[in-house]
């Protein structure tokens, strides 16, 4: 099993013919994802074509819907216009909307957060690296990959990805493929102050996922949605879990990064998250390089074989 998506998961992209959409969506389909549509306004009816594939275009998402049955979006969509990308994709009703853009304007996701409120749809990001759910095949082939995260360097098995950090999720998933350790779902929430799925959302949804054995969180100074996991975890789940917390050397009061990496409060900075995962039971990494070493002392303390 995995969690948000499955090999069976059909994808329609918005800003497919723009030169980065185009380039992971060309990615994402030599991966073996069901991408199924296209969206961009003005070029409805033309085609998408890589390899043997050719991927209709709709001029909207309500027919990219209608038509081929995606459940789930990912957006590629340039800044000024991204929020009302992931608009359309909450009034299509869609099951998922990830979405990748970066830098789109605080004042717009405050907008798009009240208009989800009470709405079926999820959204994933933005300023997010995606999702990837490993498939059997070579290079974990045959799985699905949504927005840019490598999917070669993926295994399909049975641990739980969530960070903040993109380069962070690739360097944990790396490590522990590096160890033939495989993972169920590996999911990027990006690193915006106001975005959709939180640490602790994608946290129960691993808990709840009976084939996700074990968990990495990783996570960054700004804000205290890791203190909020942690705590969750402490009370709840059983499952071996290891994080890491980046910005230790980041000056107060500093952006680092991401928009939402800055200290502005007690628990914002790193000793302080670091001191929450230890009181919590969660296995810290002391160094990025020592995340999938982590989780093993994690897994071996609860008696907890990974593969």
């Amino acid at each position: 099993m995995s969690i948000l998506i499955t090999p069976e998961t059909k994808i329609l992209v918005q800003g497919i013919t723009g030169d980065f959409g185009g380039r992971h969506a060309k990615l994402s389909l030599d991966y073996g994802t069901q991408l199924v549509a296209g969206v961009t306004p003005g070029k409805g009816g033309q085609f998408f074509e890589h390899g043997a594939h050719k991927v209709p275009i709709f001029n909207s998402v309500a027919e990219a819907v209608a038509a081929t049955r995606a459940t789930v979006a990912v957006v590629y969509v340039p800044p000024p216009f991204a929020a009302d990308a992931i608009l359309e994709g909450v009034a299509a009703r869609l099951d998922l909307v990830v979405a990748i853009t970066e830098g789109i304007p605080i004042k717009d996701m405050i907008r798009v957060k009240r208009a989800m409120q009470g709405a079926k749809t999820r959204l994933v990001g933005p300023n997010c690296p995606g999702i990837v759910t490993p498939g059997t095949g070579k290079d974990s082939s045959g799985g699905c990959r949504i927005g840019i995260a490598p999917g070669y360097i993926h295994k399909k098995g049975h641990v739980g990805v969530v960070s903040r950090s993109g380069t962070l999720t690739y360097e944990a998933v790396f490590q522990l493929t590096s160890k033939g350790i495989g993972q169920s779902t590996a999911v990027g929430i990006g690193g915006d102050p106001v975005n959709g799925t939180s640490h602790l959302d994608v946290i129960k949804l691993f808990n709840e996922d009976p084939d996700t054995h074990a968990i990495i969180l990783i996570g960054e100074i700004g804000g205290n949605a890791e203190v909020e996991a942690a705590r969750w975890i402490k009370a709840n789940c059983k499952k071996p879990v290891a994080g890491f917390i980046a910005g230790a050397t980041a000056p107060a009061g500093r952006r680092m990064g991401h928009a939402g990496a800055i200290v502005g409060g007690a628990e914002d900075t790193a000793a302080a998250k670091i001191a929450v995962f230890k009181e919590c039971g969660i296995e810290v990494a002391a160094t990025p390089s020592d995340m999938a070493d982590a989780l093993l002392r994690a897994a071996k303390a609860k008696g907890v074989t990974l593969s």
